[in-house]
């Protein structure tokens, strides 16, 4: 028996609560995946999973069984990490979730750079602006734009990233001035997702406006694009908006006010089971992103 497969069945249905799910995720069949966790309570001479038509839920002696297995798939993975640390080399898979700006602009050049330096490095990228569940999702990593994480989570503070309200030049050119935040009410405001009310500091004000549009995405980059096409007034990430800035395809209004931007954290699971690749990773990005974008 191939023990460190079958552990790794193992855990990997007591993760999913399904055989199917975890033949589907590990690219083997359902029987082999049965045959694995059937290989392992026959060795341990335990029953790991209580069983039925419809549910799959770990015994007493297979919650213990999974403390030390995934400990066990944790020291192998060290191992093989440091198996090739003799050449400053690591190995492995990393699963991580961004939002979709992100993840095509600032993740994707770091990725490339890290995979440059370490070639045996393989990167699964799960891009959507909605939260990613790291469990369900298998999420080695998430990167999200927060106050403050989720407390039942590990999370790393990367950087501060602001944002800007700002349009192309040719809608400026056409439509009334933008001075203060309640101009923003007779224009088209181009807004994500669920966040259709801006927020404004001032020198002596604070205020929060409820803006309307014709566009509404998940994505910031596809409001982006609408923004240097003229639709609109987008409020964008600086990390997205800055070269357009720099170029006058789009043009900050309302100097006089500031928009609250978020830091950006890496927020994993567990330190406990952490992959020597994933905390390599995640120092990679803390190091390359040290500097707020403002």
């Amino acid at each position: 028996m191939d023990k460190i497969t079958a552990i790794q069945s193992f855990v990997e249905v007591a993760r999913t609560g399904s055989f199917t799910k975890a033949a589907n995720n590990l690219d083997l069949s359902r029987l082999q995946v049965t045959r694995h966790v059937q290989d392992i309570e026959y060795w341990l001479s335990l029953r790991l999973f209580h069983r039925t038509t419809r549910k799959v839920s770990l015994t007493n002696q297979g919650e213990e069984a999974l403390v030390y297995c995934k400990q066990l798939l944790s020291t192998v993975s060290d191992l093989q990490s440091r198996a090739h640390s003799h050449n400053n080399d690591l190995v492995g898979t990393v699963r991580i979730a961004a939002p979709i700006g992100l993840g095509q602009n600032l993740l994707f050049d770091a990725i490339g750079e890290f995979v440059g330096l370490h070639p045996n490095t393989k990167f699964q990228m799960v891009l959507s602006d909605s939260l990613s569940k790291l469990v369900d999702e298998r999420v080695d990593i998430a990167l999200r734009y927060t106050h403050q994480p989720d407390e039942q989570l590990i999370a790393r503070k990367l950087m501060f990233i602001s944002t800007v309200v700002c349009a192309s030049p040719d809608y400026l050119a056409n439509n009334s001035p933008i001075i203060t935040p309640q101009d923003l009410l007779k224009h088209n405001c181009l807004s994500h997702s669920g966040s259709s009310t801006w927020h404004f500091l001032g020198e002596n004000s604070d205020e929060k406006i409820s803006v309307k549009g014709n566009i509404e995405a998940n994505d910031m980059t596809v409001l982006r694009k609408a923004a240097i096409s003229g639709i609109g007034v987008a409020n964008l990430p600086c990390d997205l908006a800055q070269e357009y800035l720099k170029t006058k395809q789009l043009v900050k209004v309302m100097p006089n006010y500031s928009t609250p931007g978020n830091h950006l954290w890496a927020v994993y699971l567990s330190r406990n089971f952490q992959q020597n690749l994933v905390r390599a990773f995640i120092d990679f990005l803390a190091q390359r992103w040290q500097h707020d974008i403002l």
